[in-house]
């Protein structure tokens, strides 16, 4: 058993806020710029390069990507050997989202959902824990914007809808959604579980590495299908027509009951943020 203060994870939050909310992830970048240069669309492609400059200016001078700084979604990745000292791991999570948002001056967005009155620190966060082998743990922050989390759709399927009707239902939620998220792009899918769970099967897609496609050849299939679908949609870049609607599907799927056919669906804006590190 290794002992572990939750003041290291509190200062790991806090490096991790300053690491999203200032810089794309890693090859989100590259993914943007490459669409920009295979733009036929004069607006899109003008509206991609500007996307690229945001980007570009925001990470050289350690402002925000967006004035939209979401709210802080944590992963962890807990080893079955840390034993947490010094507190509670949930409140040292809100200590580094708190002391994040605050010192670096970003927007606060969180509040009660009845009152509107909000939370201040942008506190509290959406915590997702699962329990791995080892002696570590892996932290991942997924600063959600909500002009795409607003989009997001859960889709409860008859098994006879098949791959066609879920492929139908990816396609319908993003051409609803129509330029709402800020596209270009990145559509996470669930498929499987339950319905809260097939919401966080896509939430988890969007972790995905960039560039990374499905290991499983009936989805890494359907991702190149959707992809391709979704572009013939003619969104656009932030709505102004054009090929690049999506850069990436990323789709995860988990067993589910024989009466079912759960389809969750996430949203990424342009401003994918996303941050990561492990602590040992």
């Amino acid at each position: 058993m290794k002992d572990l203060c939750v003041q290291h994870i509190t200062s790991a939050v806090e490096d991790l806020v300053r690491s999203a909310c200032f810089d794309l992830a890693p090859g989100a970048y590259e993914l943007m710029e490459n669409a920009a240069k295979n733009e036929t669309n004069d607006t899109a492609s003008f509206a991609l390069k500007t996307l690229c400059d945001n980007a570009k200016l925001a990470s050289e001078r350690k402002i925000p990507v967006c004035q939209d700084t979401g709210m802080a979604i944590i992963f962890a990745e807990i080893g079955q050997e840390v034993h947490f000292t010094g507190g509670s791991f949930v409140d040292a999570v809100n200590e580094g989202i708190r002391r994040g948002y605050r010192e670096n001056h970003l927007r606060n967005s969180v509040l009660d959902p009845i009152t509107r009155k909000n939370t201040g620190d942008n506190t509290p966060a959406i915590i997702h824990t699962s329990l791995v082998s080892g002696d570590k743990v892996k932290l991942t922050l997924l600063p959600k914007g909500f002009g795409s989390e607003n989009m997001s759709k859960l889709y409860m399927l008859t098994p006879a809808a098949g791959v066609e009707g879920v492929m139908d239902k990816v396609v319908e939620a993003v051409s609803l959604a129509g330029s709402n998220p800020c596209p270009p792009i990145i559509v996470g899918v669930g498929i499987g579980g339950t319905a809260d769970h097939a919401m966080l099967l896509a939430k988890k897609a969007l972790l995905r590495d960039v560039g990374v496609r499905s290991t499983d050849p009936e989805l890494r299939k359907m991702e190149e299908t959707l992809l391709r679908r979704i572009n013939d949609l003619g969104i656009g870049a932030q709505g102004f027509g054009g090929n690049a609607t999506a850069l990436e599907v990323r789709i995860e799927k988990y067993p589910t009951h024989i009466a079912a056919l759960p389809v969750g669906i996430s949203i990424q804006c342009n401003a994918h943020r996303l941050a990561k590190t492990e602590v040992i």
